[in-house]
């Protein structure tokens, strides 16, 4: 991949990382605030009453909605530096270059005989 496919990819994750954080990660948060001061955790539906759950539980899903974003972030962090510290588009091989001003470019592509 070169260089700026790393940048925009890096870029991509780390927005859908905190996309995700900012659409989701609510529900999730709450779940500590409700264990740390009330000791009861309740699942909340909007057309039912609430029913009590284990605090453990909904703690366990907070660990993993939150490694899930920390890992889509950190992987978008990694691409972002790879991208931006990346040197591969420079590193062409002179048979592999095109272009003006290249030797090879300035034959023309599809020679004819037109001089009669």
């Amino acid at each position: 991949m070169s260089d700026t496919r790393f940048t925009l990819l890096g870029i991509a994750l780390i927005f859908a990382g905190f996309i995700i954080l900012g659409i989701f990660g609510a529900s999730y948060f709450d779940a500590t605030i409700q264990a740390e001061e009330f000791g009861d955790c309740f699942e909340y539906f909007d057309d039912s009453p609430p029913v009590p759950v284990e605090c453990e539980v909904k703690l366990q899903d907070k660990m993993i909605f939150s490694g899930l974003v920390i890992g889509l972030v950190g992987a978008g962090v990694i691409a972002l530096v790879k991208g931006v510290k990346g040197h591969w588009d420079q590193d062409v091989k002179p048979e592999d270059m095109v272009g003006p001003g290249h030797p090879s470019s300035d034959k023309p592509s599809n020679p004819t005989n037109n001089e009669d």
